[in-house]
């Protein structure tokens, strides 16, 4: 039995090995083509020191100097020591040019576009032949828009190993993505998808969740909810989502949404509208419905995506409220930026 080793670097792009057992995850990484920095093999430099966001492990042995207890104890590790016991997810301390490798590049054909909104699009794509490309539930891929030569960045909303990659995208008037998907896309044309980037994915769940997104930063909670929906024996912590538009129009996938609260025990969401005006039960923003048994006393694992203006009014909120989450993980999106999630 291997263990699937998922490499995130600084420079965003996340690479995935495979270690044998009782192989260090240097080795692995050194057997596959990816040169994690180091300057022994014998746990006393500290030159590979990687921090685990997620998994089991036997961290080996080391002295003092290359990495201290307390270190050890907040999950930094030593890819030249550590011995995985299980899938384990790495943020190495150096670039992906440094080591020697770059994000994959796969082939992938239109398996549907659909409308969901005036404001949303999904789509579904199926990847060539064997093709594989792994991804943590909650990152994002480029796509290049066919005959532009440009790309554009958009999260997966399936979780990974579904047969079928699928994508909500924020339909942007005048955009370029948006503009091929309502005017032109067709199922069979050929597209180009780079990564997968982005250090906004689900972590081990060690204590309660409270997920809150903006419009189409549905997206990744989607993929995130059904990795969670897949654990066998369901979320051991409760996973709370709260999921905010503009009008009444703009909610998309609710149906997604309940059924992933009927396969996934202890999975909870409320949706709100922001448009005064709307007949919607819950209204105004995300952070209006937040209640204390929500928060857990800050001892909470919090993820955030949406519009800029949305991440900045919730980390104000926090911030005014003196809450401080025992993780804070967010990421916004702006279409101006040609990133349409």
């Amino acid at each position: 039995m291997s263990f699937q080793i998922a490499l995130t670097f600084e420079d965003g792009p996340t690479r995935f090995i495979e270690a044998h057992p009782g192989e260090t995850v240097a080795d692995a990484a050194y057997r596959q083509g990816i040169n994690i920095p180091l300057d022994c093999r014998d746990g006393a430099c500290g030159t590979c020191k990687s921090f685990c966001e997620a998994g089991r492990y036997d961290g080996g042995s080391y002295i003092e100097d290359a990495l201290t207890d307390a270190e050890a104890a907040e999950g930094y590790c030593l890819t030249c020591q550590m011995r995985p016991a299980s899938d384990l997810t790495l943020r190495i301390a150096a670039s992906s040019d440094l080591c020697k490798t770059k994000a994959m590049t796969v082939a992938a054909e239109v398996a549907a576009v659909e409308r969901l909104s005036d404001s949303a699009l999904s789509l579904a794509l199926r990847l060539d032949g064997n093709a594989r490309l792994s991804f943590l539930p909650g990152q994002y891929v480029n796509i290049e828009v066919p005959g532009s030569g440009q790309t554009r960045s958009y999260s997966f909303s399936s979780p990974p190993g579904a047969e079928v990659a699928t994508f909500l995208i924020r339909n942007v008037p005048g955009g370029l993505m948006s503009g091929y998907l309502t005017d032109r896309a067709k199922p069979g044309d050929r597209l180009t998808l780079g990564g997968p980037f982005g250090s906004f994915y689900l972590r081990d769940l060690r204590r309660p969740v409270l997920m809150l997104a903006g419009g189409t930063g549905l997206a990744p909670f989607l993929s995130m909810l059904g990795r969670i929906a897949a654990m066998e024996g369901g979320s051991p912590q409760p996973v709370h989502l709260v999921y905010g538009v503009t009008l009444d129009r703009d909610l998309v996938e609710v149906e997604a949404l309940r059924s992933l609260a009927d396969r996934c025990p202890g999975f909870t969401f409320a949706t709100c509208v922001a448009d005064p005006d709307s007949r919607h039960p819950l209204t105004g923003y995300v952070t209006h419905h937040l209640r204390p048994e929500h928060l857990n006393g800050g001892d909470v694992d919090v993820y955030l995506c949406g519009p800029p203006p949305m991440v900045e009014a919730v980390r104000g909120h926090f911030r005014d409220q003196g809450i401080a989450p025992a993780s804070f993980h967010y990421e916004k999106f702006s279409a101006s930026e040609g990133n349409g999630r």
